[in-house]
Parts: structure tokens; sequence; C-alpha cells
């Protein structure tokens, strides 16, 4: 997604400038490397803790590594499938509710946004599921209804704050409306969207743990276990794999919104 460096002297001073701001240095690549290297630490620790306990049939069952990957690998799945469901609803409802044309429609997306999140995740997804029953479904619209508002607001924050000096001049070079969405608006709101793309992520993460309750194991399914067979290895395993998990994403897509982010802005 490109942006015409050359559409003014304007735009290239700003470009010019954010660019010098921007500019990688030694401090990203150790906040890059920072994060690795504690979750290394951390799960290397859980594993030398495990490593030590005298395992009974049910803990050694619950944490061989076949389960442990199939209870993260149904984690990830909620939590992508719902963010790219969010991603692909939220941003065309943010840039409809930010067009002059559309600016009634504004105060009713939002108020749905809010909606989602108002009301507490495990009651939201427990309303889903007694209307849907238990399942990956309800799991996922219960997920893609409390992570919308992020990405909504993000898309809109970040629409609106482009200066308008660059849409005029764009639009007074002969560019259509849509074409100085694309070109223009677009890329020069992506920090903001992809913040509210991190954010959502990170909330479905962290939600995808109550799926357990109603019918997908993911990682609270080990959790559950270690509260409800009162055995503290498998509470400890399942509590430090969502934890880290997390903060694993969090990582990961800080990492995609630095490369993402159009060079310059």
């Amino acid at each position: 997604m490109a942006i015409d460096t050359t559409l003014t002297p304007l735009a290239d001073d700003y470009l010019a400038k954010t660019a010098t701001e921007r500019r990688p240095g030694g401090r990203r690549a150790l906040r890059w490397l920072g994060m690795p290297m504690f979750l290394c630490a951390v799960f290397g620790s859980l594993y030398g803790y495990v490593s030590t306990q005298e395992l009974d049939s049910i803990e050694r069952r619950t944490l061989t590594a076949d389960a442990l990957w199939q209870r993260v690998r149904e984690h990830l799945e909620l939590a992508a499938v719902s963010t790219v469901i969010v991603i692909i609803v939220a941003v065309p409802l943010g840039i409809i509710a930010t067009r002059r044309a559309a600016r009634f429609v504004t105060p009713i997306v939002l108020a749905l946004g809010n909606l989602g999140q108002a009301i507490p995740s495990f009651g939201l997804i427990t309303l889903i599921v007694l209307l849907l029953g238990v399942g990956f479904k309800s799991i996922v619209i219960g997920l893609f209804a409390y992570s919308t508002l992020p990405i909504l607001r993000n898309t809109m924050v970040g629409l609106q704050q482009v200066d308008q000096t660059l849409v005029k001049a764009a639009r007074g070079m002969g560019m259509s409306g849509p074409l100085t969405l694309w070109r223009i608006e677009l890329p020069l709101a992506v920090p903001v969207i992809l913040a509210g793309v991190r954010t959502a992520l990170i909330i479905n993460v962290g939600t995808a743990t109550l799926a357990t309750f109603f019918g997908v194991k993911a990682l609270g399914y080990v959790v559950f276990q270690g509260i409800q067979l009162d055995r503290t290895p498998v509470l400890v395993t399942g509590a430090v794999m969502a934890s880290g998990l997390a903060l694993l994403v969090d990582y990961l897509a800080g990492v995609a919104e630095e490369l993402l982010t159009p060079r310059g802005l």
C-alpha cells in the first residue's frame, strides 16, 4: 500500500519528518530481543519445575506434549478466527462512519461497538451460548462482539487524524474520493489501525481462556483441570502457558505492527 510522496511539497515534508522520527536504532533491536529471551526463561523454568515433580497418571496424561499442543492450537484458532472476522467487519464500518455522507451512522456504529465491551466477557459469551448452544461458533461470535470496539474506534480515529491538507491536495490533483482514501488516508491511518488490531488480538487471546466452560477446551481447560483435580503442576502449567502465549502474541503483533507500517510514517 504505497504512498505517493510526490503529491505536494507539504506531503514530502511531512513524510521526511516522520521518517526521521521513526528511524530504527539499537533500542528497537533490544526491545525485539528482550521479550523472546524473557519467554525462553519463563518456559524453561516451567519445564524445569514440571520435570522435578513426581507426576501421577492424571498429571502425566494432561501434561503430554501432544495434549498441550492441542490446547494451544485450539486457543490460537479461536483468537485468530475471531480477530480476522473483526478486521473484516470493523475496518469497513470505521471507514463508512468517517465518510461525510454517512456521518449519521457514526453514533449507531459506536453504540454497537460499545455494547459489546459494556457487557462482561463471560456474561456476553454465556448469552450467546444460550442462544446458539455450546461450541466453537458461539465462542468466536462472543469474542468477535467483545473485541470489535478497539479496531472500529482506531480505524475512525486514524482516518480522522489524517492531515486534511493532504486530502485536499489530492482532491485538487483530480483524485476521486475512493482513490484518495486508498492512496492517502488509509496508509496514513495504518499505525493507529494496527494498534487497534493488536489490542483486539490480545483481548481475544486472553478471553479465549474462558472457552473451556462452553465446549472448547483451549488452554483454559488445563487451568480448570488443575483447579478441579487439585493438581498444582497442571494448574501452574496452564496458567504460565496461557500468560506466556498472550505475551508472545502481543510481541509478535508488535513486530508485525512495526513491519507493516508504511515507511516514512
